[in-house]
């Protein structure tokens, strides 16, 4: 609900897409720079207490965004200042609750655990916009904004009930500095082709494909006419191919991740949010969405599991460190990209300029891959 009030708040405030775009990145800007540092102190701390942390702090951070919506004395400043803060929370919140799921699960149920925890927010995802659509049609932002806090202390009451199997940090991540930790992580993930390959296709990807806070309430309401009800729908629709892709990668997740989806199926989510670029009716950008968000989910959760099936523990914080800077933390030079295209060439041009940087960005990786193939078989 938070995630569609923001940046309808922002936009509605600013009238200035760029502006709004600013927002969301000021909100990933702190993942960008710090993940690395992140997961040096996921891979020594309890991860478990890290969360209990993280989630107080976005429970104090977004009930004082909603005063200040409640109080009418909100301004454009407010919201660079509190999605900042939440930025620094979820630098260390992201690839906490990553590495937490196989200290649930264990290793054997890791692919399908993934592939749940993707359904469960998606439907998050379907529910979330669509509430808050009609929400802030009848009440405004302010009550998007205090459910959300409140949320928290469900999620901070589950964490106290949760009992994780967990193995102390290795003497060698205790005693070396931060320093050499991060650049012993680097050189980990740098001897496995399978964590460097998926980590460039989740760079390409999630820079471009998910900036649908900026995307779709700017093409909402200059190209649809749309206001906050059915941009509310439009972001339920894309949360519903979301569901239905995340359902169909738990289905199979018994045979491991598959090289189709990892590698091909960027291409079709870039092609499908090329389509969105060029719908005029509501139903035909709903169905567009909704096709975009089925294929990145497809993605993000067989990328996630081949990683996370990949790791040893004892490098698992840091490299799902380095997975939330690529995936998130990308996330600022996205979101300013459709920003400033949408400000200079109108709504369509966001969708339109993403998909082609993914198309144009994926070929190199897939001539280093063709490389390395014919290089292993010379």
């Amino acid at each position: 609900m938070q995630n569609t009030a923001q940046p309808w708040l922002a936009y509605s405030l600013t009238r200035s897409p760029l502006l709004l775009s600013l927002v969301s990145a000021l909100q990933f800007t702190p993942v960008l720079l710090f993940s690395l540092f992140a997961g040096v102190v996921i891979d020594r701390i309890p991860k478990r207490k890290i969360l209990i942390f993280t989630q107080s702090a976005s429970a104090v951070i977004t009930g004082c965004l909603a005063l200040l919506v409640w109080s009418g004395h909100i301004q454009y400043w407010h919201l660079l200042v509190s999605a900042t803060l939440l930025g620094f929370v979820n630098t260390l919140d992201m690839p906490s609750r990553q590495a937490f799921v196989v200290e649930m699960v264990g290793h054997d149920d890791l692919m399908n655990a993934i592939a749940l925890n993707s359904m469960t927010f998606n439907v998050a995802r379907i529910v979330g916009p669509s509430i808050a659509g009609i929400v802030i049609g009848l009440c405004g932002t302010a009550v998007c904004f205090s459910a959300n806090s409140i949320s928290f202390c469900a999620v901070l009451i589950s964490l106290f009930f949760i009992h994780p199997v967990t193995a102390p940090a290795p003497e060698s991540v205790k005693s070396q500095s931060v320093i050499a930790n991060i650049g012993d992580g680097l050189k980990y993930i740098k001897s496995k082709d399978v964590l460097i390959t998926t980590l460039m296709l989740i760079a390409v990807t999630s820079t471009f494909v998910p900036n649908f806070g900026v995307t779709i309430p700017v093409f909402a309401k200059q190209v649809l006419a749309q206001q906050a009800t059915g941009y509310g729908f439009l972001m339920s629709f894309m949360g519903m191919g979301s569901l239905c892709g995340a359902l169909l990668i738990a289905t199979l997740s018994k045979g491991g991740p598959k090289k189709f989806v990892l590698y091909v199926v960027p291409i079709i989510a870039a092609s499908a949010l090329m389509w969105t670029g060029f719908t005029n009716s509501y139903f035909t950008t709903a169905l567009a969405l909704g096709i975009t968000g089925f294929f990145f989910v497809c993605f993000q959760s067989t990328a996630n599991s081949a990683l996370q099936l990949n790791i040893d523990d004892s490098y698992r914080g840091r490299v799902m460190s380095v997975y939330t800077l690529v995936n998130a933390g990308s996330t600022p030079i996205g979101n300013l990209f459709v920003g400033a295209m949408d400000d200079s060439f109108g709504g369509r041009a966001g969708f339109i300029g993403s998909a082609a940087a993914v198309m144009i960005l994926m070929l190199p990786i897939y001539i280093l891959l063709l490389w390395k193939h014919l290089r292993q078989h010379a």
